[in-house]
């Protein structure tokens, strides 16, 4: 039997409509089709950029979705390890599916500031 596993970009629709549904500010960027069939996702500026940001009651989550066995690339873990330094921002690897729905839980309760 085969268990269906949802896709990271599945897993981040349901993150980013819980996290609107509980109040949360969105940026999530997308990937374009590119004419050779392929996806990217236009940027100006260095790679790497995390795949969610939230707000909330002055709370600033940033976040990189990953299925295992996948990991951050150097890129992503710069961009994380320096957003992290700044006050105010926690910065999170979140493995999808299976810490979804843990989480979804930590975006419904009252935000926190760590700083």
């Amino acid at each position: 039997m085969t268990i269906h596993r949802p896709s990271e970009l599945q897993c981040q629709r349901t993150i980013v409509q819980a996290a609107r549904i509980h109040g949360w500010l969105v940026h999530a960027e997308r990937a374009a089709p590119t004419r050779s069939g392929g996806y990217a996702t236009p940027i100006q500026g260095d790679a790497g950029w995390p795949d969610l940001v939230l707000a909330r009651d002055g709370v600033c989550l940033i976040v990189e979705l990953k299925r295992k066995p996948n990991k951050a690339t150097l890129a992503q873990t710069i961009w994380l390890d320096e957003l992290g330094r700044c006050d105010g921002i926690t910065t999170m690897v979140v493995h999808v599916p299976e810490q979804m729905d843990a989480f979804i839980a930590t975006l419904a309760r009252p935000a926190r500031r760590t700083a």
